[in-house]
């Protein structure tokens, strides 16, 4: 036996092996469960509405479950296709969502999807959580849809705990009302005496002050919306049917949708007249503004707007990708209301 104080130095490959490695592995898992560090982690990023789309969660088209009842829907023109028995079948709602889905990835745009709740509607994903910049926003949604958040929680766990905010009970706010641009920070809501009392009221003052604490430097614009629970020529559920912006100055707006017609016309001075896509009652009952960017440059649109997406391409130099989803918009939504982007560059 060799005596120890002869015996030959520990390897290069005995200190990786024995001591290097194992403790690499200890700390990267330390950081993994203190949020510091994740191997599939995505790094929000949203600071428009238009900048080249990276990742984004497409909403759940399959098990929507049965025809909804008027008392049952909670929103204007869901009543309204309630009401005139051609609400949308599963198989339609499918097809659509899967011809979106082919063209993000046409552009490729990793897509994540909720997972499916059975008879359940997991169409719009937008509600559900927003991002702002690189932080995750978790709606307190309406009562009818609260169980839909837990279908997204594998996709919310790949964000920093550090990047999700939780908002308060009483702050009501979803992500349709929410429209991020550059230094600005659009937000619908209402400030009607019955705000309780409507369903399509979603997001309340309280959050407002809540995002203005978290996001100092923006330009925080309230706009108060026109409300209605079962006319749907009458009401705005969320500021994305009332308005959009397009490519880099651009945008697509309802004068109507608005209580006061200064908001219309704040919202016109900062884009210019000359850059706003003004739509017409049944154009905005039709859902002409919620369209939805996959760059400056390039639009998904609903294949029967015809006078915008021909405005798009001609006046403003825009590629137009059309898509049917008719179907869709009789549940009181359309494109963007059907996605979350997570990262944009």
């Amino acid at each position: 036996m060799v005596p120890s104080h002869i015996r030959k130095p520990k390897t290069l490959n005995y200190f990786c092996k024995q001591i290097l490695f194992p403790n690499v592995l200890l700390l990267l898992s330390f950081n993994y469960i203190c949020g510091t560090y994740n191997f599939m982690a995505i790094n929000l990023n949203i600071k428009n509405e238009t900048g080249k789309l990276k990742s984004v969660v497409l909403g759940q088209p399959k098990s929507n479950g049965p025809v909804p009842t008027l008392a049952e829907s909670y929103d204007a023109k869901s009543y309204h296709t309630i009401e005139n028995n051609n609400y949308p079948t599963e198989e339609a709602v499918n097809s659509e969502m899967t011809a979106f889905e082919k063209v993000l990835k046409k552009y490729d745009v990793e897509v994540f999807r909720p997972k499916i709740i059975k008879d359940y509607n997991q169409v719009f994903a937008r509600d559900v959580a927003f991002v702002i910049e690189d932080k995750m926003i978790i709606s307190n949604i309406i009562p009818d849809r609260a169980d839909e958040q837990e279908a997204y929680r594998h996709i919310i766990d790949k964000v920093s705990w550090r990047n999700v905010i939780n908002l308060p009970e009483k702050a009501h706010i979803e992500g349709g009302d929410v429209i991020v641009w550059d230094e600005f920070l659009f937000i619908g809501t209402s400030y009607h005496p019955d705000y309780r009392n409507f369903k399509t009221a979603r997001t309340n003052e309280y959050a407002i002050e809540i995002l203005k604490e978290y996001f100092p430097k923006k330009r925080i614009i309230d706009l108060d919306l026109k409300k209605s629970d079962t006319k749907p020529y009458e009401g705005i559920l969320h500021l994305d049917c009332t308005f959009n912006p397009i490519g880099k100055d651009k945008c697509v707006i309802y004068k109507n949708g608005f209580v006061d017609e200064d908001d219309y016309q704040l919202v016109v001075d900062i884009f210019g007249e000359e850059n706003c896509f003004n739509v017409n009652d049944e154009e905005m009952f039709q859902m002409f503004p919620n369209v939805f960017s996959l760059a400056p440059d390039v639009v998904v649109s609903d294949q029967a707007f015809t006078r915008m997406n021909d405005h798009f391409r001609n006046e403003w130099g825009i590629t137009v990708e059309e898509i049917p989803y008719r179907e869709i918009s009789k549940m009181g939504g359309l494109l963007r209301c059907s996605t979350l982007p997570l990262v944009r560059e």
